[in-house]
């Protein structure tokens, strides 16, 4: 029996069987978050350079901008998935989340270096985040079977990963043919963004109606499942040891002593990996269940730490990178996968922005405590400690989050499809 019946975190390895198209609802959603993450990441590309290194601000300071505004979200992720449940509709509250990220583009264009703007801009950056995200996920996972999420979360993520691979090539093309004019990366990236929002209202359909349901506050009734605590927990634990992909690219900028116009390009090898691995690392969750996978990509994470603490050469900046997208590939769309099933279709968007917001939590903790051991103690011996603490979350979310059951004897030998 699969998640959804046995109420199980994890799934065993589906029976063979004919292999289902990916629904036109993931392609759509695929698309926009392609041309999306193409709008975002070109501003996600220059932002540590521009604050830290055009603005002034410290590690500190910058890791707790960087954390605040993700840890921010949890209220309106919260809010966006119970809109979202309410009727049934994940469209309408996707797309305010959408347009909310397009006009942010325009703030940071118009603050004009001022703190004040650049601090409203980014906030508004993510909220939008925050309420697209759990009712765009709940789209994906209520549009197949649930044995075939970890593909449909694949498909999607390798197109969004498409984005976030041409959003830091688009910003560095833009600084070069405006001899670094930071207000032209916004500007592209607002009008980028608007497309993102048009293709949504055009090609993705509603979520058919849900029944109307009582209200529980911060969503309790997902919350009271204990296949889904374990995932929480296991979620935010692991998320409290992550450090951010800024603070990484920062560590490898000041190693080797990156021109600021090369800066942007880091992202590209992390999201090249991811963008390989992403279908193949959910067909694989799909199988043999989403637990070895989702620990497995932590364990690639943890690598990368290890790989800073030597001496940062071009060998050391491919490893870093290359294990950042097995890190993705392997626990983004397949945590989402794992989730899914547990939660009832009425409640989906809201129990998967439960998992989100403990997840933008507990990073909040780790980007500011990274932030503050670097600059009281230095890299090292802040890394050391990130390295530690990830290497105790994961043997600790290795006893939360229990094995999948054996997998049941099919019932005749049927080839799977090719």
């Amino acid at each position: 029996m699969y998640l959804a019946n046995t109420g199980r975190p994890d799934a065993p390895p589906r029976p063979a069987g004919a292999r289902r198209r990916v629904p036109a609802t993931v392609v759509a959603l695929g698309a926009v978050s392609l041309v999306t993450d193409v709008s975002s990441e070109m501003v996600t590309a220059v932002l540590p350079l521009y604050l830290v290194l055009g603005l002034g601000l410290s590690p500190l300071q910058f890791g707790f901008l960087d954390g605040m505004f993700n840890g921010a979200t949890a209220l309106v992720r919260l809010l966006g998935g119970r809109l979202a449940d309410r009727g049934g509709h994940h469209k309408r509250v996707a797309f305010a989340g959408y347009l909310l990220s397009a006009l942010s583009r325009l703030g940071l264009l118009l603050a004009g270096g001022a703190t004040a703007g650049i601090a409203a801009s980014l906030a508004a950056d993510r909220l939008g985040k925050g309420v697209r995200t759990a009712p765009r996920d709940a789209l994906i996972s209520l549009s197949g079977p649930p044995e075939t999420l970890g593909r449909a979360f694949g498909v999607h993520r390798a197109m969004d990963t498409t984005g976030a691979l041409l959003g830091p090539l688009a910003a560095f093309a833009v600084l070069w043919a405006t001899a670094d004019a930071y207000d032209a990366v916004f500007a592209v990236s607002f009008c980028t963004g608007l497309l993102g929002v048009l293709l949504l209202v055009l090609y993705v359909p509603s979520a058919a109606p849900a029944p109307p349901i009582r209200s529980t506050p911060l969503h309790r009734g997902a919350l009271r499942d204990p296949a889904f605590r374990r995932i929480l927990y296991a979620a935010s634990l692991l998320g409290a040891a992550t450090i951010g992909d800024s603070f990484l690219y920062l560590l490898i900028q000041r190693g080797l002593d990156l021109p600021p116009a090369l800066f942007p390009l880091l992202p590209l090898g992390a999201a090249t990996g991811y963008l390989v691995l992403a279908v193949p690392a959910g067909r694989i969750a799909d199988r043999v269940g989403r637990r070895l996978p989702f620990l497995a990509g932590h364990l690639a994470l943890l690598g990368a730490y290890a790989v800073l603490l030597l001496p940062v050469a071009w060998p050391t900046v491919a490893a870093v990178l290359a294990l950042l997208g097995v890190f993705y590939a392997s626990t983004d769309g397949v945590l989402m996968a794992l989730a899914g099933p547990v939660l009832p279709a009425h409640r989906r968007a809201g129990g998967l922005a439960v998992l989100q917001t403990g997840q933008a939590l507990a990073r909040l903790l780790g980007a500011a405590g990274f932030g503050a051991a670097w600059t009281f103690w230095g890299q090292g011996p802040a890394l050391w400690t990130a390295a530690l603490a990830l290497a105790g979350a994961l043997a600790a979310s290795w006893r939360i989050l229990p094995a999948p059951a054996p997998a049941p004897a099919p019932a005749h030998d049927t080839p799977e499809a090719p």
